[in-house]
């Protein structure tokens, strides 16, 4: 039994090739708001290219790029064809293509809903890129005279103010690096030399965070140098949270700032695949009801149209059959060539009579 099985006319025939070459044309739209969502991505994460790890990120933006550019051609492609359906003497040039065409659009439709889980799941990647470059980047912080380094004090500072963010994971990250170029320290005052004598790795440290950790809404002027020495500041505890510098890491903020955008570029994937599933479905009624016509000088008879054939089960059996008859023809023609082998690597035995 056929699955979703339907009665066509003339007239129906008709509406069925007006409405999906509508659908087609919006569905061209869709393709060019998600190539337009995939190139957004992909300069918003290139702006910040400098504090990520690698670029596996750039996965999603390509894939939502490609999507676009696909769903364009074939979309278009597609309202071609519904739109010279109504006429049966141009609907007959396209009846050949129909059907790869088709397998196509499965295929296609497969690769986004997979671009949209993608979209979902890239969080966890997106996560490890972005802790290992800003702990990069926090590194070179001080490498203001280093050439192809003297940029990220700038693009760290900018950061920082702009997503409200201090450190990786938080302002003690700073505590642990030298943040502060050797240029801008006096090596002649004791206080430099003992800081330095104190760590094994011979660097600069202090409990004291750049001033773009700063934040501008708290009332008391900024307490950057000294941050744990509650001494050192009149009525202060940096345990409580008075504590006028941004609590939150920039890995934490960035990675909130690219997941939610992710997430909400997937579920307009989403929306855009069952419109596509939709179109899919209504240009298989289209291809079956016209090919069904009895007699195609009368156009107006009534004919059948369908989705699949026979039943779910029965089409998932008969392709479990075409996929063993096929191994099975493999292994044949393996086992012939063994036996061509076989054969070609005999030599026939000579018997010498003396």
């Amino acid at each position: 039994m056929a699955l979703l099985k339907v009665k066509f006319n003339q007239k129906k025939r008709v509406k069925l090739a007006q409405g999906l070459w509508l659908m087609n044309w919006f569905s061209v739209f869709a393709g060019i708001l998600v190539f337009s969502m995939g190139l957004f991505l992909k300069i918003e994460l290139r702006k910040r290219s400098e504090v990520m790890d690698n670029s596996e990120s750039h996965f999603v933006p390509n894939s939502l790029i490609l999507v676009g550019i696909l769903s364009c051609a074939f979309n278009g492609f597609a309202g071609k064809i519904c739109y010279d359906s109504l006429d049966p003497a141009k609907f007959a040039k396209w009846k050949p293509m129909l059907k790869p065409y088709l397998a196509l659009c499965c295929v296609f439709n497969m690769l986004i809903f997979f671009v949209a889980l993608i979209c979902f799941l890239m969080r966890g990647s997106l996560e490890s890129t972005l802790a290992q470059g800003l702990k990069n980047g926090m590194k070179f912080y001080r490498d203001t005279d280093t050439p192809g380094r003297c940029f990220m004090k700038k693009t760290i500072d900018m950061l920082q103010i702009e997503f409200k963010c201090c450190g990786n994971n938080g302002y003690k990250d700073w505590f642990e690096i030298q943040w502060i170029s050797n240029r801008y320290l006096d090596f002649s005052s004791k206080e430099v030399k003992d800081r330095i004598k104190s760590n094994v790795d011979g660097r600069y440290l202090v409990d004291g965070v750049p001033f773009s950790c700063c934040n501008p809404s708290s009332p008391r002027p900024c307490i950057q140098y000294q941050v744990t020495n509650n001494s050192a500041h009149y009525s202060y505890d940096y345990q409580t949270e008075e504590l006028n510098l941004w609590r939150r890491g920039c890995r934490e903020a960035l990675l909130n700032y690219y997941s939610g955008m992710m997430s909400s570029m997937g579920a307009v994937i989403l929306l855009v695949w069952l419109f596509e599933m939709s179109v899919m479905v209504g240009l298989r009624l289209l291809h079956t009801s016209l090919e069904s016509i009895a007699n195609p000088e009368d156009p107006e008879c009534e004919s059948e149209g369908w989705v699949l054939e026979n039943s779910l089960k029965d089409t998932f059996k008969s392709a479990l059959e075409n996929l063993k008859k096929l191994g099975k023809f493999n292994q044949v023609e393996a086992g012939a060539e063994g036996a061509e082998g076989e054969e070609g690597g005999k030599t026939p035995a000579i018997t010498t009579v003396s």
